[in-house]
């Protein structure tokens, strides 16, 4: 049981699962303040063209009342909330990409190869193995 628990401790504590349950928390803290533009600034606007608040419109069928308004409501919090979070992630970006652009790296060609006789490391010109003295065959270079 000892083990058990310290494995869940150790999981528990480990810094992805915290990373986790900080951005689960922000997120929800996030979603209110969007519920709140949603429901509080924006579906009094969009309901003025409709002349009523969006919250409310149903439409009753045999009965049963369909309450499309409260979904509509929360496909413009889902867009509202996603057109936010690339705000966001475009600007970490673009924060992240202020101190200049980086320059791809190149990789540098071999200054060196090997002896296919003696193995030893020699200059990638070379046409005789400066140990052994053993005259080298061209090679192709893409092949090393």
């Amino acid at each position: 049981m000892k083990k058990f628990l310290k494995e869940f401790k150790d999981f528990a504590l480990r810094g992805n699962v915290m990373d986790l349950a900080i951005g689960v928390i922000i997120g929800a803290a996030f979603q209110a303040i969007i519920n709140s533009l949603v429901n509080d600034v924006l579906s009094p606007l969009i309901g003025l063209v409709a002349k009523t608040d969006l919250s409310y419109l149903t439409l009753k069928i045999n009965g049963v009342d369909v309450k499309y308004g409260s979904f509509l409501t929360a496909v413009i919090n889902f867009v509202i909330m996603v057109f936010v979070i690339f705000l966001l992630v475009k600007g970490i970006n673009a924060l992240s990409n202020l101190g200049g652009h980086r320059k791809e790296e190149t990789p540098e060609e071999p200054a060196t190869k090997k002896c296919p006789y003696c193995l030893s490391e020699i200059d990638i010109a070379a046409t005789r193995c400066p140990h052994c003295t053993s005259e080298l065959e061209e090679t192709n270079e893409e092949s090393n």
